[in-house]
């Protein structure tokens, strides 16, 4: 293992492994950094954890006195409020942000405590940690324990996708609670144009010469039903576009701009709109009919917790997060379901052709949920279905399927392709790679987890050590890959 403490050569006389194993042990010692000022804070805190009212000549506090306060969530310690001040100068931050910083950590440790272990062990960086302490603040010590279980168990997800999690088992714990969230949001729902400021005229930066800012509050089903007809009369306008010699074309952006210009004159829009249907030979008196549904595509998990009315169900929608199911019933209202077959993630597919079938591309992005390249947080369904053992014209028979899938962006397939990476699939949904200088990682729901290696005393690689989970889920001991 290379000892960043010990190397005193210039980065510039490094050899590549020597400086990528230079940059894992600088991202430990930062995690550890900011793992022991959490530590430190915490100590202060407990330092100052004697009611400063019982000291004798105690100032009364209603004089402004020094007390105890509970900074953090249900079941933490009071702190003395004022001692904050001196930390946070010696922080070299301000009052509000220590205090914020303390209540993170006195939450971390009394009411997320396996997370907290993660954190302490590096698994997870400070900034999620806090983030999910923040999130979780409200819920009761009880409640809290299910956010704590899940993202612990989950920690090798990437940030965005862990925060998400911890969201989900959040609206979980306490629905009443989100269905009063959702019902305080949707009172300032609204349409806001943003007011002018004197030089906005010729303004460089963040400047409004001729254009208006608009911010448009919406339920989220409001929002989605909105968002989806400016798509669709913006390509219209694409459609119908024809360019001059000098014309440039208009970006899509601007394409949805006209959209909400055109749709802000209801008469010029419905124009609009009936000139793009195929004309008839003889006219209809009939009335225009209404515009077909929209189609929405629903997987239904169910679990057996919430058949039996323990447990409340939350869904996932793309690219909106998670919901509670009478959102999700609004988001449908006005759209036609597609009902498909129950899908056995379980069951996979091969066939002897070389693009991988609609079917199994579906089942690995429901099985991977986007890129999975290690550490990746794309979960775009726009991604190269790559073939982790190349495909060979004169090879055998069914190459392509869900046992030879790994859906990636492309500059990552670009990466494997043309770089002396070395993939394997490990089973449905898993994947081990191994990076041109080294580095070891295994890709799957469960997130991204570095793999260690065991070498003898000349380097030479006879082993590796999996995380747990793998052990039976999966094959391992499959030769690997280019």
């Amino acid at each position: 293992m290379f000892d960043y403490h010990t190397c005193m050569t210039p980065t510039g006389d490094l050899s590549a492994a020597e400086l990528l194993a230079a940059e894992e042990s600088g991202v430990r010692l930062k995690r550890q950094a900011e793992v022991d000022g959490l530590l430190r804070l915490l100590a202060w805190c407990d330092l100052h954890s004697v009611d400063p009212q019982t000291q004798p000549g105690a100032v009364p506090h209603r004089l402004g006195g020094d007390r105890l306060v509970r900074l953090g969530g249900e079941g933490t310690p009071e702190t003395s409020e004022l001692c904050m001040a001196e930390f946070a100068v010696a922080s070299r931050a301000g009052w509000i942000a220590t205090s914020n910083r303390a209540a993170a950590a006195l939450d971390l440790r009394h009411r997320l405590p396996r997370l907290w272990e993660r954190v302490q062990r590096l698994d997870v960086e400070v900034w999620v940690a806090r983030r999910i302490a923040d999130l979780s603040r409200k819920l009761s010590r009880a409640a809290v324990e299910i956010v704590d279980i899940s993202v612990a168990a989950a920690h090798d997800l990437t940030p965005g996708k862990l925060i998400e999690l911890a969201e989900a088992r959040i609206i979980e714990a306490d629905p009443a609670a989100h269905r009063e969230r959702i019902t305080a949001e949707e009172a300032r729902i609204g349409v806001f144009a943003r007011r002018r400021r004197p030089g906005d005229a010729v303004a460089d930066l963040d400047g409004q010469a001729g254009v208006q800012p608009i911010t448009l509050r919406l339920p989220n089903a409001g929002a989605v039903e909105f968002t989806t007809s400016v798509e669709e009369v913006a390509r219209a306008l694409a459609d119908q576009h024809v360019p001059d010699d000098e014309d440039d074309v208009p970006t899509m952006d601007q394409f949805r701009a006209r959209a909400v210009e055109l749709l802000a004159d209801p008469y010029a829009a419905v124009r609009f709109l009936e000139g793009l249907r195929e004309p008839e030979a003889t006219p209809a008196p009939a009335p225009t009919p209404a515009r077909a549904p929209r189609r929405a595509t629903v997987y239904v998990h169910i679990d057996a917790a919430v058949l039996a009315g323990f447990a409340t169900g939350v869904a996932r929608v793309e690219d909106l997060g998670p919901m509670l199911l009478e959102q999700v019933a609004a988001l449908l209202r006005h759209r036609s379901i597609d009902l498909h077959p129950v899908i056995d993630l379980n069951a996979g597919a091969a066939v002897d052709a070389y693009e991988h079938p609609a079917a199994c591309k579906e089942r690995t992005h429901l099985r991977t949920g986007g890129d999975v390249f290690p550490h990746s947080a794309s979960r775009t369904r726009r991604l190269d279905h790559d073939h982790v053992t190349p495909y060979d014209k004169d090879g055998p028979p069914g190459q392509t399927g869900d046992l030879n899938d790994a859906p990636l962006t492309r500059r990552h397939h670009r990466a494997k392709t043309h770089l002396p990476y070395r993939a394997r699939q490990l089973g449905l949904g898993a994947y081990r790679w191994e990076t041109p200088h080294g580095l070891l990682r295994v890709v799957s729901r469960y997130g991204t987890t570095a793999v260690e290696p065991i070498r003898t005393a000349d380097g030479t690689l006879v082993g590796e050590v999996y995380p747990a989970r793998y052990d039976v889920r999966y094959d391992v001991g499959a030769p690997a890959s280019t």
